[in-house]
């Protein structure tokens, strides 16, 4: 009989707790301190509910209370929290997801991050009757005729530990441009303005006959480009526009994913 009272425990949960986490996920999603009523408001209880629960979460260090009695998150949720972020594997995660993208999408799945030589694929899962593309693990992309190299390219922060190095093998690839290819070399600032206001890089039969790919960006806690989320087809079934369905799904998989790292935008 204990252990039957034990399992409907460990199924059930525990409420109170449950309830009091309302309180702590309404100050996580406020952009500043909360007077009680805001925060009970936000946690849909009462103030009194609410008062009481912030008095055992200011013991414990999860809230503090400010000298105008607002309520904000305390010492202890901000170690929680970087623990959490130091524990955070963004290449693992997007690993795990990839058998559902490649579902919902239907299209070969890979990921990239930046590596000593440029934009590195990692990661590569083909679809089942997805386009055979000649790529391995650990190769390097071109910055312009890639949607992987075209993402990191765009997306990159100025002030990324690797914006140095990214301008450095930029040049190299222009100047190592057969003067054939030059009428087909896009325009770095176009390209990127292009790239960045339409959140997704894009590219068709650029680098290889045949093949379109679209790449995302995944940013970190820090607004570090983590990694690039590639997909790619056969152009004749990929739709490589950059506001099509698939653009779409494939920015939305790569948001959540930045969240769950602990990204948050500066307009969120």
């Amino acid at each position: 009989m204990q252990k039957n009272n034990h399992t409907t425990v460990a199924r059930s949960g525990i409420q109170s707790v449950e309830v009091g986490y309302g309180l702590i996920a309404a100050m996580a999603a406020a952009p500043g301190p909360l007077m009680l009523r805001d925060v009970a408001r936000a946690a849909d209880m009462s103030a009194a509910k609410a008062h009481r629960y912030l008095v055992s979460f200011q013991r414990l260090g999860l809230v503090a209370q400010d000298p105008q009695s607002r309520y904000a998150l305390g010492p202890v949720a901000l170690r929680l929290g970087l623990a959490a972020l130091s524990q955070v594997d963004a290449v693992q995660l997007a690993r795990q997801r990839i058998p559902q993208w490649l579902t919902q999408w239907g299209h070969t799945v890979a990921l990239a991050v930046w590596g000593n030589h440029g934009p590195t694929m990692v990661h590569w899962a083909a679809a089942p009757n997805g386009v055979h593309v000649a790529l391995r693990l650990g190769d390097v992309m071109p910055l312009l005729h890639s949607a992987t190299g075209r993402c990191f390219l765009s997306f990159m922060p100025p002030d990324d530990r690797n914006a140095s190095t990214q301008q450095t093998l930029l040049q190299a690839e222009l100047r190592a441009a057969p003067a054939s290819t030059a009428p087909r070399t896009p325009n770095v600032d176009t390209l990127v303005a292009q790239t960045r206001q339409a959140g997704i890089a894009s590219v068709q039969n650029t680098l290889i006959p045949g093949v379109s790919g679209l790449c995302a960006p995944v940013f970190d806690s820090q607004g570090h480009l983590a990694l690039g989320v590639v997909t790619l087809g056969d152009s004749t079934r990929f739709d490589a526009t950059a506001d099509g369905a698939l653009a779409q799904q494939v920015k939305r998989a790569c948001a959540t994913l930045s969240a769950d790292i602990g990204y948050r935008p500066l307009d969120a």
